[in-house]
């Protein structure tokens, strides 16, 4: 095969490779600032004013030597092609029917965005909104798209440069169109939910004042209610502004329009659920749920309640509305061993979604929550759950798993009857692939499960090139799933190990728990401790593992990293938080004070600097080659993060240990939103690992 050709040359007589040009100064300041009686040194703090002109200089020469030593690896063709053979690629979404409508998105391989599509009574598909037109340079990207119930109009949200901040419009199917009076500013977090009637929608709004500080802008958000044809600015407040950045608020209608709920997230582990009855006439909020996660389906005059409260796996009670209070409360499906990480209501049934040992099962039972039986899956992986309707038959799901490319089924609730609907295509040959699921024991003896992918044919001598990649926050999961770049890595003999941190929620709310807050050490405890087991049992040594990950799993390598330095080869940091003692005044760093702390709080402030990883660079020890990846619009994250972290990494490492940053212009937080960005840093990213990982072709098969 054509790409095998190309990639023999990539891993011939690869050596470790040292930086060849001068790294650009970073000017320190004698600030120190004395926090809770404990002096905190912050020499690089004039690096997070980005307005400044020395500031953007200074960003400008890093990335400017960041790129000249990335275009110095070698190899650097033969990888761009073989990633634009698996990253640019044909595939279909599952379908989602809106009335007589059927919306579905199409990647192209020969297009840089996927565009969105529409299938109407007459069987016609036709594109309704093409990002790829919508800007000379890419830099527009669709945030969210959300039909009406008729399926005739369509509201949708667009950012710049894919970050968070985005404008929402209102598209008329009929004529293609927007509509010219409704458009929404301040849509970041909007999630419009129309009334059945499609003439308007409730949605959460932000205020547009550029005097509000980004780190307290979240705590303005409030629920509004917009009618069609009407100016925005005139958006009747369903519910005002809590004045809290660590709480998110959302207003969502049932699929009947019979009632509104209103959710308050206090951080990402607790809400408060209120409804109203909608035919009433009027919006008086009742109390349903308070102080515990939980998501409620309005269906047939009942409420179905997704929650953890008295079950941190989680189960499935049903409450009459009439009765609401929780003593009233019926289980429907009680918790059990493996996690119920949602559920919905299709073709009548309900449709749940577990995760056992972090791999997805699919579950229906009756609305009264009689088991009728598991939908068919191939093999340990992940799909996202069923995509239907409440009250229509059909229903699809997309599955994938790490060697398997991904698939999309359509099934009967009623007969059971499964068939694949549609298979993406990939160039490589993943029946190669193994895919193990192991257990390995953390410091305080924890037992963490860990996926490891890897070829048939390796042999376990410690020569094997590993990234070992994490999250470990926020009740998040890692899970198998399918992604095309690693098969770079996994065709040439690499492994992939990905393990199920504390932190995640792959076990529940009492793992969540026990990776956050003052507990957040045994996150890096727990990766610390895969990274070891992986060269205890012979598939890597120190040398050959490198470790990687972004946003909270950015935090985990910064922090592993300068815990453990002589563990691992190298280091990929994107998009990363790493100032643990000043990240709540930036960005959206205060909606994450419930997960992290706060270093206004004098306990949180200890745990905090205890780990934050900018503080624990120190002279003297030995860190691994770094490649930091930060984006230009992140406006999530700060990138003053990976600018202070850079600075301090480059002061106490020699000139022949890489320091590298790289910043993605046009991209926010999840990076740029175009194939094209993607194979660009992927071929960066590997070349990278190959060169200081020293691959060589004794991995070649």
């Amino acid at each position: 095969m054509r790409w095998a050709l190309l990639l023999a040359a990539v891993f011939a007589g690869c050596a470790p490779h040292e930086p060849i040009g001068e790294r650009p100064p970073s000017r320190r300041e004698d600030v120190v600032e004395v926090i809770h009686g404990t002096r905190v040194a912050d020499p690089y703090r004039w690096l997070e004013r980005a307005d400044e002109p020395e500031v953007a200089s200074w960003a400008k020469a890093q990335d400017d030597y960041a790129r000249r030593e990335l275009d110095a690896l070698p190899h650097r063709d033969a990888l761009r092609a073989r990633l634009r053979e698996l990253l640019y690629y044909d595939s279909l979404s599952p379908p989602r029917r809106y009335g007589t409508r059927v919306f579905f998105t199409r990647q192209h391989a020969d297009k840089e965005k996927a565009v969105y599509c529409v299938r109407g009574a007459d069987g016609i598909e036709r594109v309704w909104l093409d990002p790829n037109t919508m800007s000379d340079d890419g830099s527009v990207a669709v945030k969210g798209v959300f039909p009406s119930h008729d399926g005739r109009l369509v509201a949708y949200t667009l950012s710049r440069n894919n970050a968070d901040a985005a404008t929402l419009f209102v598209r008329d199917l009929e004529t293609n169109r927007d509509l010219p009076i409704d458009r929404i500013d301040g849509a970041r977090y909007a999630a419009p939910s129309w009334t059945p009637d499609s003439r308007g929608f409730y949605y959460t709004g932000l205020p547009t004042d550029p005097t509000i500080p980004p780190s307290e802008l979240p705590g303005h958000a409030e629920v509004r209610f917009h009618r069609l044809g009407s100016d925005p600015r005139d958006d009747e407040i369903v519910h005002p502004a809590l004045h809290d950045p660590t709480t998110f608020i959302h207003a969502r209608v049932s699929h009947d329009g019979h009632f509104l709920f209103l959710t308050i997230a206090r951080g990402f582990d607790a809400q408060d659920v209120s409804f109203a009855d909608l035919r009433r006439g009027a919006r008086e909020l009742v109390p349903l749920s308070k102080g515990t996660r939980a998501h409620v389906i309005a269906h047939g005059d009942a409420f179905y309640v997704h929650t953890n409260d008295g079950a941190p796996r989680f189960r499935v009670m049903k409450v009459d509305p009439a009765r609401p209070q929780r003593s009233a409360w019926r289980e429907l499906v009680p918790e059990r061993p493996a996690t119920l990480t949602g559920f919905d209501v299709v073709g009548g049934h309900l449709e749940l979604h577990y995760l056992e040992r972090a791999s997805s099962r699919l579950e229906l039972r009756t609305l009264e929550g009689k088991y009728v039986r598991d939908l068919p899956l191939p093999s340990i992986g992940t799909t996202p759950g069923l995509v239907g309707r409440p009250d229509h038959d059909e229903a699809y799901f997309e599955f994938s798993s790490f060697a398997t490319p991904p698939r999309i089924y359509r099934t009967s609730i009623t007969t059971g009857r499964t068939e694949l609907w549609h298979e993406r295509d990939v160039p490589a040959d993943t029946s190669q692939l193994e895919v193990e699921q192991v257990e390995y024991r953390s410091k305080d003896g924890t037992p963490i499960s860990m996926f490891v992918v890897h070829r048939r044919d390796i042999v376990r001598d410690g020569n094997n090139p590993t990234i070992l990649t994490g999250y470990g926050g926020f009740g998040l999961s890692m899970v198998p799933q399918f992604s095309p770049g690693p098969l770079l890595w996994l065709e040439r003999g690499g492994v992939l190990a990905v393990p199920n941190l504390r932190g995640g929620g792959e076990y529940g709310e009492e793992w969540h728990e026990a990776g956050k807050l003052h507990k957040k050490q045994n996150v890096f405890d727990d990766f610390i401790a895969a990274a070891q087991w992986l060269v205890d049992q012979g598939y890597t040594r120190p040398a050959k593992l490198a470790i990687r990950g972004g946003s909270n799993g950015g935090l985990l390598v910064g922090a592993v990293s300068t815990q453990r330095p002589e563990l691992f080869g190298a280091v990929v940091c994107a998009v990363p938080l790493l100032d643990m003692v000043r990240y709540h005044q930036f960005g959206a760093g205060r909606t994450w004070t419930s997960e992290y702390g706060s270093a206004e709080d004098p306990a949180q402030f200890r745990t905090l600097f205890a780990y934050s990883p900018y503080h624990r660079v120190a002279s003297g020890r030995h860190y691994p080659p770094l490649l930091m990846l930060s984006a230009d619009s992140d406006d999530r994250v700060d990138p003053m993060h990976a600018r202070k972290y850079v600075a301090a990494m480059q002061e106490v490492t020699t000139a022949k240990t890489p320091v590298l940053l790289r910043i993605e212009r046009n991209a926010g937080h999840g990076g740029g939103d175009n194939v094209r960005q993607a194979v660009e840093q992927a071929v960066d990213v590997y070349a990278f690992l190959f060169a200081q990982l020293a691959v060589d072709d004794s991995v070649a098969p």
